[in-house]
């Protein structure tokens, strides 16, 4: 029997009891049910821009916040030796090619019309030599010569052959240039001198970092002056196309959502819902995270499911902003 406050006076069993439904009833209409949504939050994958080379941050071209474009300028290392192993690799590059061009070219022409003259003489000489060897054969069958002018006649004319021979060989020698292992030699060098040339002109480059992709500037890790590490970040930037949404979702939904499916976000203080497609559903599930929880199934398994969306639309999402996914139609 229950009690009026109001009035002191008592209320029958079957009034009672159709009080207590009552309650009960209030109660369960405004217990939170399944809606069909999870909580989520939006994550930003973001892209550490560094160089592979250490120096002295000389200029730094952009600011928190700020928005660059595909190759704008971010900042800039002092450069001053790599510019010098640069110039330094140029100059050996080029006297390379030049003492291969020498190799290739044969001597020079002054001494290529050296030969050349030495040959005619050569030719006339044996020339000469032919006709008085002639001459004294002639001689010797008539005994009007001994047989020893017959044998000088002909050792200068086998002298005067040789000597042909000798310039002849001296000339295309010095037509051909260099010997060919000399060449390859020499050409081996030169790419050995561009591949030099080319890590030079590579490290000069890293000494200027600009931005590969679009994006939000999200931070800057370094001022101007200070020493930067080969390889440490000195600006961390966000692209558009880089920020999801992460939710979690029971393990009783899991099955009857898909990578593709589209889904719907709703961001606190947005009227809009922002449409986005799941990108990757985690196949290995886990305990619901401490600060994404529902009250309902706080202790159940969930899985964790990813959502990306058009860079022109993820623009205006804020990695850490809480959220709530809805999936299927």
């Amino acid at each position: 029997m229950i009690t009026n406050p109001s009035t002191g006076s008592h209320i029958g069993g079957a009034t009672s009891r159709w009080i207590v439904l009552a309650v009960m009833f209030v109660a369960a209409g405004c217990e939170r049910t399944d809606d069909g949504k999870a909580q989520g939050y939006v994550e930003g994958e973001y892209v550490y821009v560094s160089s592979s080379v250490a120096g002295t941050l000389e200029t730094l071209h952009v600011a928190r916040g700020d928005s660059v474009k595909v190759d704008e300028p971010l900042f800039e290392f002092e450069s001053t030796p790599q510019a010098a192993a640069r110039n330094e690799a140029a100059e050996r590059l080029a006297q390379a090619r030049a003492g291969l061009e020498d190799l290739t070219k044969g001597k020079r022409p002054s001494e290529i019309e050296a030969v050349t003259a030495q040959l005619h003489q050569a030719r006339a000489a044996l020339e000469l030599a032919e006709k008085e060897f002639s001459r004294q054969e002639g001689l010797i069958q008539d005994d009007a010569t001994t047989p020893q002018e017959l044998d000088r006649t002909r050792s200068t004319r086998d002298q005067a052959l040789q000597q042909v021979a000798q310039l002849d060989a001296e000339l295309k020698t010095a037509e051909l240039g260099a010997r060919s292992d000399q060449i390859a030699a020499a050409q081996a060098n030169v790419r050995a001198l561009e591949a030099a040339l080319a890590k030079a002109e590579w490290e000069l480059s890293q000494t200027r970092q600009a931005a590969p992709q679009a994006g939000l500037i999200f931070d800057t890790l370094y001022r101007p002056g200070e020493w930067v590490v080969a390889g440490r970040p000195v600006v961390t930037l966000l692209p558009p196309g880089n920020i999801k949404v992460r939710a979690f979702v029971s393990e009783t939904r899991i099955g009857v959502i898909h990578t593709g499916d589209e889904v719907r976000v709703l961001v606190d203080g947005v009227p809009t819902t922002v449409l986005g497609r799941i990108s990757f559903i985690s196949p290995k599930a886990e305990y619901t995270p401490p600060v994404i929880y529902s009250r309902s199934n706080r202790s159940k398994l969930v899985f964790l499911v990813e959502a990306v969306f058009d860079p022109n639309v993820a623009a205006g999402l804020h990695p850490g902003q809480p959220v709530d996914v809805e999936f299927g139609s």
